[in-house]
């Protein structure tokens, strides 16, 4: 599974088996010994350095339930009227599916997932940018995309990304999609990063939102016994990003966040609006 999709979280990888993460974490830790494969946080990837980018068949099969958990927060966030841009990723492209309910949306968007989910939504302004089609995600990419950004000015940015550290932000393994995306930043007054546990400490090549930069993220709960995967949420709640945590799945324990926390929730009671998130 890693060698066709690049990367598998746990998670997935227990499903596939029908066994326990726990006999799944031992048996990965057996392969990176061998040198067959590299572990990550909540997942395994290929050998050697930095994340390579997966297409989209395949990223669309990994993590389906942290995303559908992730897109539903996220979509919650939005408010009537608003005017967003979504960036191209099969997390936003969920995000999509759920803001055709949203009346009065605007939604610039570079991914054709995006506005093909959108399509039917009557009460839901679609823009495309212009560009050159990217096959491995359906993005619009190139100086075309990025000059129709120019002037461009709207509430919030919705990305995803290959992968995401406290250190260095949110990345891509692609520099085309890297400068669409800082783009789409650029065009936005807050980014909101929608990412699943398994991109958490996965630093890819090309930067595209630096960590003080991004306002809140949307991300589910790390597996228990995942430490790695908290301490990175800590760090980023550290940095002063405002964290959106869907809880686990049923039966599933939750992972606490270790050291000292910041005093916004991680998991609110209901979900809250972004203006409710900013610090006071």
């Amino acid at each position: 599974m890693v060698r066709a999709n690049g990367a598998v979280s746990l998670r997935e990888l227990a499903r596939v088996v029908q066994t326990s993460e726990v006999t799944v974490r031992r048996d990965v830790r057996a392969l990176e010994a061998e040198g067959l494969l590299d572990r990550r946080h909540g997942g395994a990837v290929l050998p050697g350095g930095f994340t390579r980018e997966s297409g989209f068949p395949q990223k669309s099969h990994l993590a389906t339930a942290e995303k559908t958990a992730i897109a539903d927060l996220a979509a919650s966030l939005v408010e009537e009227g608003e005017a967003i841009v979504v960036g191209a990723g099969t997390t936003t492209q969920e995000l999509a599916r759920r803001l055709a309910r949203v009346p009065g949306l605007t939604v610039v968007t570079n991914s054709l997932l995006v506005a093909q989910a959108l399509a039917h939504a009557n009460r839901v302004e679609v823009v495309m940018t212009g560009g050159t089609l990217r096959g491995s995600n359906y993005g619009l990419v190139g100086s075309g995309a990025e000059q129709s950004l120019h002037g461009l000015r709207v509430s919030r940015a919705f990305l995803s990304g290959a992968g995401l550290t406290a250190e260095r932000g949110l990345s891509t393994s692609n520099m085309l999609s890297a400068s669409v995306d800082r783009a789409l930043v650029q065009a936005a007054a807050e980014v909101v990063v929608l990412a699943d546990h398994t991109k958490l400490g996965s630093d890819t090549m090309f930067q595209t939102v630096p960590t003080d930069l991004i306002t809140h993220l949307v991300t589910d709960e790390p597996p228990a016994g995942d430490e790695r995967a908290g301490t990175e949420l800590q760090a980023l709640a550290d940095r002063g990003v405002q964290l959106v945590v869907a809880p686990a799945g049923p039966g599933e324990p939750a992972a606490p966040l270790p050291g000292p926390r910041r005093p916004h929730p991680l998991r609110p009671p209901s979900v809250p609006r972004l203006a409710d998130l900013r610090p006071r």
